[in-house]
Order: structure tokens, then sequence, then C-alpha cells
């Protein structure tokens, strides 16, 4: 089995702008474009930078979630308060609990997030007889550099089977 940890976690909130992900969940190419796709937009235009002055740390959220049948993936911080985000953006809570946590490091964010998300959904929560994924959001977190590579982590709340 692939190298995970379980770690408990206080709930949290990351401020997230989205975007509704037309192609199937099972086809990985168009996801994955439409995802690139959306990251160099928000990036481009200034949204991102907007956000990142609201955050509590430097780290970077690919939030996913379902939200009214519609799987949307977001850009977002980590942020306290929620009074003044752009009227694009949402509060996505993250509850208190145990999250299944893989690590990874990738040339490129967008490397990283594929990276970690395969590990995460295509070994270790099949494989864990012990916790479940129940559908909250998860993201991949960008921590930062190392040695021109982009680090960061895979979080997926879980609960006890």
């Amino acid at each position: 089995m692939a190298e995970y940890r379980l770690e408990e976690k206080d709930s949290f909130i990351v401020i997230g702008l989205g975007t509704d992900l037309k192609s199937d969940y099972t086809d990985f190419a168009g996801l994955n474009k439409e995802k690139a796709d959306f990251w160099q937009a928000v990036s481009e235009d200034g949204r991102l930078e907007t956000l990142k002055s609201m955050a509590t740390n430097d780290y970077i959220f690919a939030v996913n979630e379902a939200v009214n049948h519609k799987m949307m993936h977001y850009a977002g911080v980590m942020a306290d308060k929620t009074s003044s985000i752009p009227d694009d953006a949402r509060v996505i809570q993250f509850p208190k609990g145990e999250y299944v946590v893989v690590e990874g490091e990738g040339k490129t964010a967008e490397e990283l997030n594929n990276h970690v998300t395969a590990i995460a959904f295509g070994q270790v929560l099949p494989e864990a007889e012990h916790v479940a994924y129940v559908g909250a959001p998860n993201a991949t977190v960008e921590m930062g550099r190392r040695n021109g590579m982009v680090f960061g982590e895979m979080w997926i709340p879980v609960v006890r089977k």
C-alpha cells in the first residue's frame, strides 16, 4: 500500500474560486484539461492573488467538492474570516476529524495534484480497511518549493469503518 498517515484536524475554511467541471468523472484527460485551463485563468487575471491577500498561511488549495449534483473544482486559500470575500468566491467548510494525508511532489502544482490524487484515490482509499471517504470536500495543498520541485499533500476527510 502507498504511504499515508491519518491526521486529526480541526475544522477550517477555504475561500475558493470555483469552476463546474463538465467532463465525466472517469474522463481524467478532460478533467485535467478543465482544471489546468481554470488555474491558468485565475492566475493570469489576478483573482488568485486577491485570494492570497486574505490567506492565513502560504498554502494554495486545489479543492474538489460535489455541490448540488455538480463536480466543482476550486482554487483557494485557508482563511479565518469570511467578511470580505470576493463576490465570485465561496466559503468551503472542512470538517473537524480524521484525514488521510498523502505527501508528494511534482515539477508543477498540476503534477503534484495529479500525483497525490492518483495515490490517494487509486491506492490508499481502496486498500484502507479501517477508514472510508464519505464525500466531503478534499484538497491538494501546495505547501511550497524545494530543490526545484513543488511539494504538498492531499487531505481527505474520512470516518472510521
